[in-house]
Order: structure tokens, then C-alpha cells, then sequence
């Protein structure tokens, strides 16, 4: 892990990182229909973070459609690179994971390590 902390700035740039503020645990289950037929977004854990880390999260254990990325990426678009970064912003969550739901998550916590710290 030192591997990958040692060398972020290969993937995320600092500097051009602007804070948003997040949902904090947006995946499909916490997206529900309100009365007008509109998305409410309920359980949040909000903090102040890059915003790709939130969309990165929304891919995780899917839920969202395509049209969904789309208009996302209409009103604010991805910078380069984004497919790059996505894993290594959902290892955090995927570690979480696996420390509260056990080796169901290993495999893909080990994928994500070996791809990040080997290159």
C-alpha cells in the first residue's frame, strides 16, 4: 500500500483537484422516487472531497445507468483520465468492505493493489 500513497501524484493532481461538496455514500439503494417523481437522496455522509471519488462510488456495485454518466458528464465534464483514477478511488471503500464483510472482497481489493502498486 506504502507503493501506491508514495506515488498518487501519478494519478491525482492535487492541484487541479476541485473540493465538492459529496453525497458521501451515493449508490443506488440510497437514490429513491419522491412524491413529484423526482430522485431524493437519503443516508448521506457528506464531506468535502474530489468530486470523482463520488462518481467512481455511484459505479461500484452499479445501479446507475448509462444516461445517468452522460448527463454527469454533459453538466461537468471528466477530465482526462478519469477511467484511470476510478479503481484506485474505490479501493478505500472496497477495503472498508472487506474489513466489515470479509474476504468476499479480496479478490478485487488484491486486483486493484497489484495494478496500482506495479505501475
Amino acid at each position: 500500500m506504502s507503493q501506491i500513497c508514495d506515488h498518487l501524484d501519478r494519478w491525482i493532481d492535487e492541484h487541479s483537484v476541485q473540493p465538492s461538496l459529496l453525497h458521501g455514500d451515493l449508490w443506488a439503494g440510497n437514490v429513491l422516487c419522491g412524491p413529484a417523481g423526482l430522485p431524493v437522496l437519503i443516508d448521506p455522509a457528506v464531506y468535502y472531497g474530489d468530486r470523482e471519488a463520488e462518481l467512481a462510488f455511484t459505479g461500484l456495485f452499479g445501479g446507475f445507468t448509462a444516461r445517468f454518466y452522460q448527463a454527469y458528464n454533459e453538466t461537468w465534464p471528466l477530465d482526462p483520465g478519469y477511467s484511470e483514477r476510478r479503481d484506485l478511488y474505490n479501493l478505500y471503500h472496497l477495503l472498508n468492505h472487506l474489513n466489515i464483510f470479509g474476504p468476499v472482497y479480496l479478490r478485487q481489493v488484491s486486483t486493484i493493489i497489484d495494478r496500482y502498486a506495479g505501475g
